[in-house]
């Protein structure tokens, strides 16, 4: 487990976001949101953006890309129920800072992002703030990593236009899967279950990520 800067300006603001906007909103699992009390949101974003980092909505991330707001990132990790021993695979990096909150809750983190400019942002971003049980690749996010599968948990933090096969195939016995699914703009947030090799799944709410890129998901717009 990592820990803040000694020194933390933005302790408050964290604070009140964990009160104001997760808690208040219906957020319960305590470690979900000591999780996201501990990680500094601010150090994934462009020290532009640091007066707005703890408001919850999305910031700008370069690359056309985005940080979600903070309840649904909150609500993702509630919905997964992740232990600490689980092995768990996120496809979007991103800035990095929704990995950060998985190394927190779980023993080891596969992500996968499929711009290299932010890939790389991201793994110098972590390992700068001490986590080392994330291991960031460049790559195809709807093919999974089947080479260190199988994964008690998936995060998918961009929309889909169905659960891709390869993800539920890399899900262990029991394993969730939260996922993003609809069309490129408006999706429902989706918890997918593995039990004797069969998808269950449970529509959680209404949301709006960035369209997932790939071979089995969204095409890319030439």
């Amino acid at each position: 487990m990592a820990a803040p800067p000694q020194v933390d300006s933005f302790a408050a603001p964290r604070c009140r976001m964990v009160t104001e906007q997760l808690r208040a909103r219906g957020i319960a699992d305590e470690h979900v949101l000591a999780a996201m009390g501990r990680v500094p949101r601010h150090e994934f974003v462009d020290p532009s953006c640091h007066p707005q980092a703890y408001d919850d909505w999305p910031l700008p991330i370069g690359e056309g890309q985005t940080i979600s707001q903070p309840y649904i990132v909150a609500l993702m990790l509630e919905t997964v129920r992740l232990s600490p021993g689980d092995t768990v695979l996120e496809i979007g990096t991103g800035s990095g800072y929704q990995a950060a909150l998985l190394a927190e809750l779980a023993a080891r983190v596969f992500t996968v992002e499929r711009v290299p400019a932010l890939a790389a942002r991201a793994e110098r971003t972590l390992r700068q703030m001490g986590y080392h049980n994330v291991e960031v690749c460049v790559g195809d996010g709807s093919l999974g990593l089947p080479e260190h599968a199988p994964y008690q948990a998936i995060v998918v933090s961009a929309a889909a236009p169905q659960v891709p096969r390869p993800l539920f195939d890399q899900l262990a016995e029991g394993g969730r899967m939260v996922i993003p699914v609809g069309g490129p703009v408006l999706q429902e947030l989706h918890l997918v279950r593995k039990t004797r090799g069969e998808i269950s799944t449970t529509v959680c709410e209404g949301c709006r990520f960035v369209p997932l890129i790939g071979a089995h998901a969204f095409h890319p717009q030439h």
